[in-house]
């Protein structure tokens, strides 16, 4: 895979922010595969289109393309606040690759898809309306927050100007279509506990260890009136689906 950016397509451009979208959309289809299925390469939509802007010709999944400068590990601008809230709790998603690149060595540092099932209204944003002497005056945009979503479902390609192996990350996203909820309610509850899990220490932990976090999460849910069984739920799916391991007695164990 090669990481540096083809400035030849960008002579005749004047904008900055034209050309990091020339650069950057034209290195993926020129050097991405399908994360999903390990095609080759994927291909462009038309522009304009408003879900997408890459598929699978071989799969027919859809990519979304977020890129910046800076750091992507924590929030990324995205667009509308309610269209995107409509996107998730409808299940119209693409999967979302987001891209950090260097301006002055024009390449990819680091690049990672997040599966669309990964999505949940908890992890978007919602921005300030534009000032009424703005353009789009009241126009509400949102940020993505990166770093409410579980590590499971950020699979890195490209990691400080490293890339990935194909089949590892081809293997991680079919790993993690194991954790598909199509109600986004139950969605949001999975990748609550998932989160959870992720932030106790150890990888042996008992449920005292999670019961920690009832608080936070009946704050979150406020309408479920039995936090505990919602949580050992919940721990059951995760041991189902091959993320944890049940010892006995209230005990699991974290399957890396």
């Amino acid at each position: 895979m090669n990481l540096k950016f083809n400035l030849d397509i960008v002579e005749n451009y004047h904008s900055n922010t034209q050309k990091a979208r020339v650069l950057t959309e034209s290195w993926v289809t020129e050097n991405l595969y399908c994360p999903r299925c390990g095609h080759p390469n994927i291909s462009h939509f038309e522009n304009n289109r408003p879900v997408a802007d890459f598929y699978c010709p071989s799969c027919s999944n859809e990519f979304e393309l977020k890129s910046k400068k800076g750091s992507i590990q924590h929030k990324v601008n995205d667009g509308a606040y309610e269209t995107m809230i409509q996107r998730i709790t409808s299940n119209q998603n693409p999967d979302f690759l987001f891209m950090n690149y260097s301006k002055e060595q024009n390449c990819v540092k680091d690049l990672i898809l997040i599966p669309k099932h990964f999505f949940v209204p908890d992890i978007i944003e919602k921005r300030p309306p534009l000032a009424p002497t703005a353009r789009r005056a009241g126009w509400v945009g949102c940020n993505i927050l990166i770093d409410k979503i579980p590590v499971q479902g950020r699979i890195d390609i490209v990691t400080n100007g490293q890339s990935k192996p194909v089949m590892d990350v081809v293997n991680l996203v079919n790993k993690s279509n194991s954790l598909v909820v199509s109600n986004v309610s139950a969605r949001g509850w999975l990748m609550d506990v998932l989160n959870c899990v992720n932030q106790i220490p150890h990888d042996v932990f008992g449920l005292g260890d999670i019961y920690q976090f009832a608080n936070s999460l009946a704050i979150k849910h406020p309408q479920n009136n039995n936090i505990e069984a919602k949580i050992r739920q919940q721990l059951q799916f995760l041991r189902d689906k091959g993320y944890i391991e049940f010892l006995g007695n209230g005990v699991y164990r974290k399957i890396q």
